[in-house]
């Protein structure tokens, strides 16, 4: 009776090399996520001193406070007029997002569904307020529109802050439009529809997302935006970074500890329009264009 001898098995020659790999990338992959932690690490602990710190009642050479109060949080509404500067910031956020939606939504319709020459070169003048430092071309504009009489009052920052709002909400909302089949459109003319009930009936409602990334992204960018606001804002139309980069370095002395409470108040706000802005925003969305493939 013949007996079965077991053979043995090896690993293919190309498996070898790759589990080698795999080792050897495996100290990369823990100095990366080291890096990674160490910076998290710094910056919460950045963060949690300033938290902290508001609410303190002194905080010298100790891990700790001596106490913990929320006084501070009082001193800084009635000091630095906390309740005129949000008032103010959500004006010209507010301005800021519908006028420039009402500008950049048709401007960014007419570059999805329009060749026309020169369309890279205007495509690259929108580009420039975004890529440029807003100080490169924030002086020159404060000039203009204290020339002008704008500048120093609400309607200086507004028009300031939509020199690149407009921009960014063509190049958001022009990839959006770019994702609609343009047969939608021509069957809805064919069925009848004039040119306005397609822009309502038929448009509007699929350009939704588009617009809600495109409005909450200017508004962020727009309560956050510091250099145009400073060099434009009058003692009544600071929002809340100028009013905060006021209260840090202008004349007077003043608690640490209200000043920390008002970081932290612009901070929290900065940090609960991100989250609107992430349960409405895929980022991939606006670097991606999703365009159909011609068939054969």
């Amino acid at each position: 009776m013949a007996t079965m001898t077991p053979v043995a098995t090896t690993a293919p020659s190309g498996d070898q090399p790759r589990a080698r790999r795999r080792i050897v990338a495996r100290p990369v992959t823990w100095i990366v996520w080291a890096v990674v932690a160490f910076f998290f690490v710094n910056l919460l602990g950045v963060v949690m001193s300033v938290v902290v710190d508001s609410f303190g009642k002194s905080w010298f050479g100790t891990w700790l406070p001596s106490g913990f109060t929320t006084h501070w949080y009082g001193d800084a509404w009635s000091e630095f007029g906390l309740h005129q500067v949000l008032w103010v910031t959500a004006e010209v956020a507010l301005s800021v997002v519908v006028i420039s939606v009402l500008i950049g939504a048709p401007t960014a319709y007419v570059l999805a569904r329009r060749d026309f020459p020169l369309k890279k070169v205007v495509l690259l003048l929108f580009l420039l307020p975004i890529l440029v430092p807003p100080i490169t071309y924030g002086i020159p504009l404060a000039i203009v529109l204290y020339k002008a009489h704008l500048a120093g009052h609400l309607t200086g920052v507004i028009l300031a802050n939509l020199v690149p709002s407009v921009p960014f909400v063509v190049l958001t909302m022009t990839p959006f439009i770019e994702q609609i089949d343009p047969k939608i459109e021509a069957a809805a003319r064919m069925c009848g529809a004039n040119t306005w009930a397609v822009m309502i009936r038929v448009l509007a409602p699929l350009v939704v997302p588009g617009l809600l990334a495109a409005g909450i992204l200017v508004l962020i960018r727009t309560v956050g935006m510091f250099e145009l606001t400073f060099l434009t804002a009058g003692p009544t139309s600071q929002t809340l970074v100028v009013a905060l980069y006021s209260a840090v370095f202008s004349a007077g002395i003043r608690a640490q500890q209200s000043i920390d409470a008002m970081a932290v108040i612009y901070t929290g706000s900065m940090l609960v329009l991100l989250l609107i802005a992430l349960r409405f925003v895929n980022p991939t969305q606006l670097v991606t264009r999703v365009r159909e493939e011609p068939t054969a």
